[in-house]
């Protein structure tokens, strides 16, 4: 029997319960059958009999496995019920799209930061799973310095820019602190590209479904939206991006290879090192999104669209808010051969990012706990994930599809016909419930039927109860 994850980084009970997954999803524990007693697995595995207890009593809240007086613990019929993945798009290729979506976003978007609604709706890290109090003990340090009142240079705090690096070399990106700029989250990495590549009018090739952000920038820009399939098994397709590059003049495109928001899809490195060299041969600038590329759930991490590139042609962003701390909003940019632009966007714009919450970070990576706060991090996350799967397909109408995502925070689900999920956003809303409905993820009404839903929420009575009533009104639909 292979022994799960036992670092003290990880949670130990979740790595027995990952491990008792990994059994029952391989058929090595079938439906009916006795899972290994306390005493026999503790010792199999070399922890403690309340640990594995610990997990035990997990698996049996989830619905995995039955406790039998006397006779210990059984595997469920018919537990970790997956579902089909969610179909990809299926219409024929449009023309370039003006993007209207902005009124939506905004609603959608008004759950962030709330705590008197359950934040189903925004794809994030439970503050539980952070190190909260160890970035507010570095951030109050640094806010003691002498110089922390001062402007940081217009590519940002050199310490944070090197430790940047030093983490890019572990994705197969080679980048000097001088090829880096440090930008306040993701959103101003993708905004300077963007402007950095385009210009109003352009058309810019996205995946269907895509980020909202992606189209709102495109709508504030004036930019028009070429969709590409996105398929939940592997991301957009190469011949798709060939496809529409040989119809269309395309100035840019934007991508989230590792793990895309919505649908969790990742590209394979072969697909990535292809659309690398099919957009270095036509010149077209790729902007890469890698903000989930560190919470991977198996193997080692993914590799970018950057560390394919030879030319500079890729514009990698990224930010450390769904790993760190979302509040400081440190992230940042690699813009390559578009260095020179990307700079005098950044200095018009806001000159440089905030100085204490950079030296916090740079502090915090050079510690050397990052690695072993991901592994923790990443470990619950997975847990999560497949805890909310289960309770979706439970709970939601006959017919449902959901993801089955190797990392990110967030679930792609596709709604049997009939179910309106604008409808369903504003009825959970009124239920104090936040969710994402599917067409905002797309510039063309394609996706009626599909929801968001993270499970970056740490797991509580109040989640199970907000799927369970998110489930009813989209049962209520069908019924009705």
């Amino acid at each position: 029997m292979t022994q799960p994850e036992t670092d003290p980084g990880v949670f130990r009970y979740v790595s027995v319960e990952k491990h008792i997954l990994g059994l029952i999803e391989s058929g090595s524990l079938k439906p009916g059958e006795r899972i290994p007693s306390l005493r026999s697995l503790g010792a199999r595995l070399g922890v403690s009999v309340s640990t594995i207890n610990q997990a035990y009593l997990a698996l049996e809240r989830r619905g995995v496995v039955e406790a039998r007086p006397k006779s210990g613990f059984f595997v469920r019929q018919g537990p970790g019920k997956r579902s089909p993945a969610p179909r990809p798009s299926t219409l024929p290729a449009k023309p370039p799209t003006t993007v209207n979506r902005g009124a939506l976003i905004r609603e959608v978007l008004d759950g962030m930061g709330r705590r008197d609604i359950v934040p189903l709706g925004v794809a994030t890290t439970d503050l539980s799973l952070l190190p909260t109090r160890q970035m507010a003990r570095l951030l109050a340090k640094t806010a003691g310095s002498d110089h922390v009142t001062g402007y940081e240079g217009v590519l940002g705090n050199l310490a944070l820019r090197r430790q940047i690096a030093w983490r890019l070399a572990e994705a197969g990106i080679e980048a000097r602190p001088e090829e880096i700029m440090v930008t306040s989250g993701a959103m101003e990495a993708l905004y300077i590209a963007i402007r950095s590549v385009t210009r109003p009018g352009d058309n810019v090739a996205i995946a269907a479904p895509s980020y909202y952000c992606f189209l709102q920038l495109l709508e504030n820009f004036g930019l028009r939206a070429v969709e590409l399939p996105s398929h939940p098994d592997g991301g957009v397709r190469p011949q798709a991006l060939a496809a529409a590059l040989d119809r269309y003049s395309i100035a840019a495109i934007i991508l989230t290879p590792n793990f895309n928001n919505p649908d969790g899809s990742r590209i394979p490195d072969a697909a990535k090192a292809e659309m690398a060299a099919l957009a270095a041969g036509r010149g077209v600038p790729i902007i890469e999104d890698d903000v989930y590329g560190d919470l991977y759930f198996e193997g080692g991490r993914p590799r970018c669209l950057a560390s394919f590139d030879t030319g500079g042609q890729v514009l990698h962003c990224s930010s450390f808010s769904k790993t760190l701390a979302p509040g400081f909003r440190v992230g940042y940019l690699l813009p390559g051969r578009y260095a020179a632009k990307a700079f005098e966007i950044k200095a018009t714009t806001n000159v440089c990012c905030a100085t204490p919450t950079q030296a916090a970070v740079a502090e915090y990576l050079a510690q050397g706990t990052f690695e072993r706060h991901l592994r923790k991090t990443r470990a619950v996350l997975e847990r999560q994930a497949r805890m909310m799967e289960q309770r979706l397909l439970e709970c939601f109408p006959e017919e449902t599809r959901v993801t089955h995502p190797g990392g990110g925070t967030v679930l792609w689900i596709q709604m049997p016909p009939g179910v309106d999920s604008i409808r369903l956003f504003y009825e959970a809303k009124a239920k104090g419930i936040g969710v994402a409905p599917g067409n905002i993820f797309s510039s063309c009404d394609q996706f009626a039927g599909f929801l968001r839903v993270s499970y970056g929420n740490a797991w509580s009575p109040a989640v199970e109860g907000a799927v369970a009533e998110l489930g009813r009104l989209a049962r209520s639909q069908c019924d009705g």
